[in-house]
């Protein structure tokens, strides 16, 4: 079943997601939400400056692409990955092969994967909880800042693209532009590790300590079924989910103790010791 027939509908559909999660997630009217953000940046330096970098991370990951075929390297691990593994992938999409699964899991793997960092930040900005907020932006960022030196001088290849893993690629089947389309945001060789695995389980481990239990759930449960689809799609190989599994733990924990110890240091900075008249 043909889900996305270009990138319009991609976008329409991500800003309908974004909508709906956000009010799912907070559940207040999304357009206060979206006041709350506006003028958040504009009152905050400090949110406005985070926001920034997270944006200027995101736009490095395309910058990388650019310098890897500068750099022109020719070695590629995908082979050994594949004796390590064997038939994984291969036994996990054969095994749940069907056009409805391929339809969710595409949904999940292009449009929630993007929507469910948006909505976080909203939401917890809406909460008016700027320790998650600022611990989701330090977590992506350093996501981000692992996973680039990996994608540049370990370069491992999407198992579909590698003959004998056998492998489909069943993206096509739910967005058959993708090539054409999506590709330029993810290199082909850019699989280890996995950050559709490590900046979902990033989410969800931060959803889990903001204590937001309709969001904990949703992006656990979100979590799970983007790391489903790397698999059934044809994506990723299980190194690759492994890999993004450390990172998401480690990028989380860092970016937490962070934004925490920010959040707690900032106010004793400003707060006067009470001194007593008569003392």
């Amino acid at each position: 079943m043909v889900l996305f027939h270009s990138m319009q509908m991609v976008s329409l559909l991500t800003a309908a997601a974004f909508i709906l999660l956000i009010w799912f997630g907070a559940m207040k009217n999304p357009i206060k939400i979206a006041g709350i953000f506006v003028r958040q940046l504009f009152s905050s330096r400090k949110y406005l400056f985070h926001i920034i970098a997270l944006i200027a991370i995101l736009l490095l990951n395309n910058v990388e692409l650019q310098i890897e075929n500068a750099m022109n390297l020719t070695w590629d691990f995908t082979p050994m990955i594949h004796q390590l593994e064997g038939n994984f992938v291969q036994t996990v999409q054969h095994f749940f092969a069907n056009n409805w699964i391929t339809t969710v899991v595409g949904f999940f793997y292009v449009v929630i994967f993007q929507t469910l960092l948006l909505s976080s930040l909203a939401i917890y900005t809406a909460e008016k909880k700027d320790e998650m907020v600022y611990a989701t932006i330090y977590a992506v960022i350093i996501n981000y800042v692992i996973a680039i030196p990996f994608y540049l001088f370990f370069p491992v290849n999407e198992v579909w693209s590698y003959a004998p893993a056998h492998v489909q690629f069943l993206m096509l089947d739910v967005y058959p532009k993708f090539e054409e389309q999506y590709r330029a945001l993810s290199g082909l060789n850019n699989c280890f590790p996995s950050l559709h695995t490590s900046i979902s389980v990033t989410l969800a481990i931060l959803a889990i300590r903001s204590g937001n239990r309709r969001w904990a759930i949703f992006t656990t449960a979100s979590a799970a079924i983007i790391i489903f689809s790397i698999f059934y799609l044809g994506i990723h190989w299980l190194t690759d989910m492994l890999g993004g599994v450390v990172l998401a733990v480690t990028a989380s924990s860092i970016g937490y103790w962070f934004a925490h110890r920010g959040t707690v240091q900032s106010p004793a900075r400003l707060r006067v010791p009470n001194r007593d008249v008569g003392q």
